[in-house]
């Protein structure tokens, strides 16, 4: 938060909002920029980039690991890998911001725009980007590497290991007595999905992605992901 006020000096928010639009790549400069000493500190143990050489000594350090972008799966070819998430739930992906006003929230330069609206048909409501996922995660994000970036083999799949998407459509409950519901694809409430739990306990018993009847998508995941070009 100190650094964070430190932004609100008039010449900062020019800076920042000199770029009209960010992106997932310069959306971390701008956190930089915003957060210099607490992004330092994050950035010596996660890494948000995408790998030239993934033959690389240095993607052996640990903060490369949670990035599916910089990592390698094992040479397990016998392995499976499934992706399981809920869809069904608009879900916040990007947002309209405008400059505060000047006599309120000193501290909070930028605010979301709540005026800005698309037509009946678009995804932008009281200045959020809405999009298909479980109300957390987009469905991009959940699905996209059992979807292309691991499926066959690729350079971040050497050996090839099986790749399976299963997605649990959102059903929201009908009655008290279900509780958060049996058939909810929330980021949190899916614990309780019981076709989730099924598939999990027939997979940890030893089926496979074939006898699981393979993918089980709902969304347009597939389609996403062949338009997110990535050297493979």
């Amino acid at each position: 938060m100190t650094e964070y006020d430190g932004m609100s000096h008039q010449e900062s928010i020019k800076r920042v909002t000199e770029n009209k639009a960010y992106t997932a790549r310069t959306l971390i400069d701008l956190l930089r920029f915003v957060a210099p000493k607490t992004m330092q500190r994050a950035e010596s143990h996660f890494s948000h980039g995408l790998a030239d050489n993934l033959e690389d000594p240095k993607y052996s350090h640990y903060k490369y690991w949670s990035n599916p972008l910089e990592t390698m799966l094992p040479d397990a070819p016998d392995m499976e890998i499934f992706c399981s998430y809920g869809v069904g739930i608009p879900t916040e992906r990007s947002y309209v911001y405008k400059i505060s006003p000047s006599d309120r929230c000193k501290s909070i330069p930028l605010q979301i725009d709540i005026s800005a609206d698309g037509s009946d048909n678009d995804c932008l409501s009281g200045g959020v980007y809405f999009v298909d996922g479980d109300e957390s995660v987009p469905v991009v994000s959940a699905g996209f590497m059992c979807a292309k970036g691991w499926r066959g083999k690729t350079r971040f799949n050497p050996s090839g290991i099986a790749t399976y998407i299963r997605e649990y459509q959102h059903k929201p409950p009908t009655s008290l007595l279900e509780g958060r519901g049996t058939e909810s694809g929330a980021h949190v409430d899916i614990l309780g999905n019981f076709a989730l739990i099924e598939d999990v306990l027939r997979v940890a018993a030893g089926a496979s992605g074939t006898e699981l009847d393979g993918d089980r998508v709902y969304s347009g995941i597939m389609e996403m992901s062949e338009q997110i070009n990535i050297q493979l």
